[in-house]
């Protein structure tokens, strides 16, 4: 019999020692497997087939049983936990937290995929012909093009013994000085083999992830938080949880609740002006979640790309901890350009060479051409003028945005502490027919590219809203169309 074999009483409850039963998965069916597992295990809570403490099988045994890979069942179980229909104890395994009598919360998981999904990669590739009001870039007149122009320029001048071999494999020299001096002198010291340059910020979480965790992992993020963040956490198989983050910060007390039921790897955190809500969090709060870290054994991750626009003076997690236990990642493409696209990692001496193994197994080294023209770009006269330029215009757009957006009777979600997003949005509860990816589609027919909630949270979303980028907002367009939307 196999070991998960229905029981013989199958009106019975089932007990924790008790057999499970093999799910019903169509691989024809539409919808993905994982909403398959999660509707199934679903069901079977609603009809008081499962009660509230037995244990679910294991990621391999469930994999297993349901020919699906633990990737798949990862995914399931995180997505249960995340309805608070499953918990989970470090070492134990995963449990039946409650048994869901309410409406069920599956229609959203079964949603189609919309036009939005498929234009997503527009978000950041700059393609699309559409207003980039939900995008990540800003205009090239504010980030300054003589100074980057003329920085590719003198990096394109590479000696030619400098064409032979694939570059040093913490990246280029001269830029880890000058990052490891201008740190030391604003943050923290450290040296420049403490500094590991990858191809922007978005691979150097990947390298840390891969470093770092494995699949069953939990990791800790902000919610709501960088997107394709937590794509990339499921991507190796871990299972992000996510940490509500409003206007006051982080919901620490929840954090403590979950770091203690889950026994977190990981936590990544946008320190200053986070993603998508552009608040800083209080030196309180971040000596508490360094406390917190430690207390139950976690390494932070500081996300810190936006801390050239903003004053100085906000707390560092990595200048507070020295990394230790924090690992900070940097990156250009908010200042300078996103194409160059040039990172990095500054963490603990003896946490860096494994690192860098990862990202030579990986991709070996990062392009020092790149590195070059950033280096000749932050060592130009002209780059901290262009900083203040930008942040004095970033601080024009906002204070216009918010404007804009209370003419459409949108309300901004908390108020940013500077930057280049505001995310605001209506008092009002989505629905399957009308929600931000609907609103998002009916946008994009009108030549304007959106990032809905959805793209930002783990939890469903109480209300509908949108992150706009300050430097696109202040349109007729936009306002146009959102007073349409409100009137609908």
């Amino acid at each position: 019999m196999n070991e998960f074999s229905p029981a013989p009483d199958q009106g019975d409850a089932i007990s924790s020692d008790a057999q499970w039963p093999m799910l019903a998965i169509e691989r024809s069916k539409k919808g993905g497997l994982v909403e398959q597992i999660v509707s199934a295990i679903a069901l079977m809570l609603t009809r008081r087939e499962l009660r509230i403490g037995t244990k679910m099988p294991s990621v391999r045994q469930f994999a297993k049983c349901n020919g699906v890979s633990t990737f798949t069942v990862v995914e399931a179980y995180d997505r249960l936990l995340t309805l608070g229909l499953l918990s989970s104890r470090r070492g134990s395994g995963f449990f039946v937290a409650r048994a869901e009598t309410a409406a069920s919360p599956l229609p959203a998981l079964h949603a189609s995929p919309t036009a939005i999904d498929a234009l997503t990669p527009e978000l950041y590739s700059g393609v699309s012909e559409a207003l980039p009001v939900g995008a990540g870039w800003l205009p090239p007149d504010m980030y300054g093009e003589d100074t980057i122009l003329d920085a590719v320029r003198q990096a394109m001048r590479i000696p030619a013994n400098r064409l032979r071999g694939y570059g040093h494999p913490l990246g280029f020299p001269s830029l880890r000085q000058h990052l490891a001096a201008t740190l030391s002198d604003e943050l923290y010291a450290v040296e420049p083999d403490q500094i590991l340059l990858t191809h922007g910020a978005t691979h150097a979480f990947d390298l840390i992830l891969r470093t770092l965790s494995k699949p069953g992992d939990t990791i800790f993020v902000e919610d709501p938080g960088y997107s394709n963040l937590q794509s990339l956490i499921r991507h190796h198989g871990c299972v992000p949880v996510g940490i509500p983050r409003g206007e006051a910060g982080l919901d620490l007390d929840f954090l403590a609740e979950q770091a203690a039921l889950t026994q977190p790897k990981l936590m990544f955190v946008n320190t200053v002006l986070q993603n998508p809500l552009g608040t800083s969090l209080s030196h309180a709060q971040a000596h508490r979640l360094l406390a917190l870290a430690e207390q139950f054994d976690f390494w932070l991750v500081e996300d810190d790309i936006y801390r050239e626009l903003t004053a100085r003076g906000e707390a560092s997690l990595a200048a507070m901890d020295g990394l230790r236990r924090v690992i900070r990642v940097g990156s250009f493409s908010k200042t300078l350009s996103p194409v160059l696209r040039v990172g990095s990692i500054s963490a603990s001496a003896s946490l860096l060479p494994e690192l860098v193994r990862v990202k030579m197994l990986a991709g070996l080294t990062t392009s020092e051409i790149n590195e070059r023209a950033v280096y000749h770009a932050l060592t130009a006269r002209a780059y901290r003028r262009m900083l203040e330029r930008l942040t004095g215009q970033l601080d024009d757009s906002r204070a216009r945005s918010i404007d804009c957006l209370r003419q459409a009777g949108m309300t901004p979600l908390a108020r940013p502490r500077g930057g280049m997003f505001v995310s605001a949005g209506w008092e009002q509860a989505p629905t399957p027919e009308w929600n931000g990816k609907v609103i998002a589609d009916l946008a994009l027919k009108s030549g304007i590219l959106l990032s809905p909630n959805e793209f930002f949270m783990l939890r469903p979303p109480a209300t509908i809203w949108f992150r706009f980028n300050v430097a696109y907002t202040d349109q007729p367009l936009l306002l146009e169309f959102l007073q349409s939307i409100r009137r609908a």
